[in-house]
């Protein structure tokens, strides 16, 4: 599960900036299955920052573990934006952590919708700002990735890190850190 690795890995990298900042994080994995928080715990010491990594693959798991609404999985689908949102913000407040991330997509070879191809993923990033701050945020970005089952989920799990870890970082240069 190396294929798309950099170097150093994203993992590691993430690891690092969220260290740095003395920042945490949960995830809540779809398409994934729990490679994000596999990943994250490949790294020696990831118990400083890592919390957890909710596996909600069915529309059932993602309503009862992080409360997303009937509504947005009914209008939208599991593949979409406003469930990435719900459930990157809630897995964020459930493990009351800094970060949440979410992954929700089509890792195929079948499975594609319209205006979703194999390969579509949401990925979400949840930060917690300090209380009165008013400064939490959700941010949702759309990719898409091509290859074999394995390789779009390992380019997912990877991108996801790779924004977690941008998001970091820029949260740290506004903060003058």
């Amino acid at each position: 599960m190396r294929e798309f690795a950099s170097d150093p890995p994203e993992e590691e990298r993430v690891g690092d900036a969220l260290r740095d900042a003395g920042h945490t994080v949960a995830v809540a994995e779809s398409c994934t299955g729990g490679l994000v928080g596999s990943l994250l715990t490949d790294v020696p010491g990831s118990s400083e920052y890592f919390d957890r990594s909710l596996v909600v693959y069915s529309y059932d798991a993602k309503r009862h573990e992080l409360a997303v609404s009937r509504e947005s999985l009914d209008e939208f689908g599991a593949v979409s934006e406003p469930v990435a949102r719900e459930m990157a913000a809630a897995v964020r407040d459930v493990a009351d952590t800094t970060w949440g991330v979410a992954t929700t997509g089509i890792a195929g070879p079948g499975g594609a919708l319209p205006g979703k191809p194999v390969g579509t993923v949401f990925v979400g990033i949840a930060f917690a700002a300090p209380w009165g701050s008013e400064a939490s945020y959700t941010r949702v970005e759309r990719f898409e990735y091509d290859g074999s089952r394995t390789q779009v989920k390992e380019q997912i799990a990877r991108g996801a890190l790779e924004l977690l870890r941008e998001e970091v970082e820029s949260v740290g240069e506004r903060d003058g850190d």
